[in-house]
């Protein structure tokens, strides 16, 4: 007998079920004889953001996943909705990829209170970010501007501008536009200079090896060739550790079979930029040349 209810595990911020109401809804779209709910899971990421955050030695990988996934082991969900980026390289014995739907805007965005954008802020304007990543970004673009430690959710965030702690803060589109707050975008940041955090936007669906019903179920959401462009920004932050506290990025620009790859990597607080352009089909590869220009850069 086939199953007639499915349960999506997510976690309870607003963007965690934004993104896993996004899913059940594409999933009912293809799937309306099945009913989907969705089961909130707090993790220990959700629980002491400031002791993870704090540690700059760990990454931040699996703190948002690894209840989910004992969840999902235990029968008690049948898929857990992840954002990509929170998901370590390798998943537990007995869990799979189910699916990677459609990639929400991979880009990072300037909100100023001032509405102007990157270029036209006065100089020594307090830009609010934690992400290394990010902080390179700003200071080969705007070397002029202080950098202040901005966390929390998007909400908390957008307070703290408000609040005028920060001239403008940088978040990633794809939260705000999954959230319904795109309105609040200054100016949409140029991933070709500006890269994003590998795999930025794109979402994991997780489900059990062993439970085919439910992978055949996902397969109408996968999209085939961003998994094949996944896989290249993936390996890009494996090769040199990727963690929440690595200052890389990396944008993909797919065109028919070519990807032209845009790699960003600091190193001694010195930032690298490099591009290669091969067929997609080349995986992993175009990653390891990307790196290994980078290195050559730098030794």
């Amino acid at each position: 007998m086939s199953k007639q209810q499915i349960i999506l595990g997510s976690r309870g911020s607003i963007l965690a079920l934004a993104q896993t109401n996004w899913v059940k809804e594409q999933l009912e779209k293809y799937h309306p004889e099945l009913s989907f709910s969705i089961q909130i899971i707090e993790t220990q990421g959700d629980k002491d953001l400031h002791s993870h955050f704090g540690n700059s030695q760990s990454s931040l990988k699996s703190f948002f996943t690894k209840e989910i996934e004992k969840s999902l082991l235990e029968g008690e969900i049948d898929i857990a909705v992840h954002s990509m980026k929170d998901v370590p390289s390798v998943s537990p014995a007995g869990l799979i990829c189910g699916a990677i739907p459609i990639r929400e805007d991979v880009r990072d965005v300037l909100i100023s209170r001032s509405g102007k954008p990157l270029a036209e802020l006065p100089q020594g304007a307090i830009i609010g970010t934690s992400s290394l990543r990010r902080i390179q970004n700003i200071k080969k673009i705007r070397p002029d501007l202080e950098i202040k430690a901005l966390r929390g959710n998007i909400h908390t965030r957008l307070r703290k501008l408000e609040e005028e702690q920060y001239d403008a803060i940088i978040l990633a589109a794809a939260g705000l536009k999954r959230v319904k707050l795109e309105e609040k975008i200054t100016e949409y940041l140029d991933p070709t200079v500006f890269p994003p955090a590998p795999a930025q936007g794109a979402l994991y669906i997780q489900c059990r090896e062993e439970d085919i019903e439910v992978q055949k179920i996902l397969q109408s959401i996968h999209n085939k060739n961003l998994e094949k462009v996944l896989v290249v920004e993936r390996e890009f932050s494996k090769i040199f550790d990727g963690g929440c506290h690595t200052p890389m990025g990396c944008y993909s620009n797919l065109q028919g079979d070519t990807l032209e790859f845009f790699a960003m990597y600091s190193h001694e607080n010195k930032r690298y930029q490099t591009k290669v352009v091969e067929n997609l089909s080349k995986g992993k590869d175009i990653a390891r040349m990307a790196a290994q220009k980078i290195e050559k850069m730098f030794k």
